[in-house]
């Protein structure tokens, strides 16, 4: 698997092949769509509301796509935000890991939230966090099965949807998160 981060300059016009391979993968995530309520059709996402997302979480300066290919497509993206709007939040979040429905449980959303993790350790970062809606029992599991703790319940900041905040120590060796 490659990973590479969508260029800040191509969030406002991305290319046409690139943005047809991130409408695919969005739209093939109907379910998750429908819990999150981001588009206002789960059976029918476009293109120009993809550019029109990817832009929104890129206009926040410390964010970053990460875009993962195997064998050449398109399999999985990831969003990271390096520093969280509130300034008491001192850990980098990982926004958005959404894997490709066809490429699924072949381990690339494990491996992409792995290369996110190993990215912030490398900055000396502690930990990770994240924020599942409470309404997704799957990407729970998903997220307690690599090592994330809940940390706490509140509504997320765009929609103020119900969520669990989950943390991840980035330190070799510690298995608990601190709150």
């Amino acid at each position: 698997m490659i990973v590479e981060a969508l260029p800040r300059t191509e969030a406002h016009a991305l290319p046409g092949p690139l943005l047809t391979e991130l409408t695919a993968l969005y739209a093939s995530n109907q379910e998750f769509h429908q819990l999150s309520g981001d588009f206002p059709d789960p059976d029918d996402i476009r293109p120009e509301q993809v550019a029109a997302a990817l832009a929104d979480e890129l206009a926040q300066p410390t964010a970053e796509v990460l875009l993962a290919r195997a064998e050449g497509r398109l399999v999985a993206v990831a969003v990271t935000l390096g520093r969280h709007p509130d300034p008491l939040q001192t850990d980098p979040w990982l926004g958005l890991l959404m894997v490709h429905a066809d490429a699924r449980r072949a381990g690339y959303g494990r491996r992409l939230a792995t290369y996110v993790e190993t990215g912030f350790r490398a900055e000396g970062r502690t930990g990770l966090r994240l924020a599942v809606l409470e309404n997704n029992p799957k990407a729970l599991a998903f997220w307690t099965a690599l090592g994330y703790e809940e940390t706490d319940r509140r509504p997320d900041l765009a929609h103020g949807r119900p969520c669990v905040v989950m943390r991840k120590s980035l330190v070799q060796g510690l298995r608990k998160s601190p709150a």
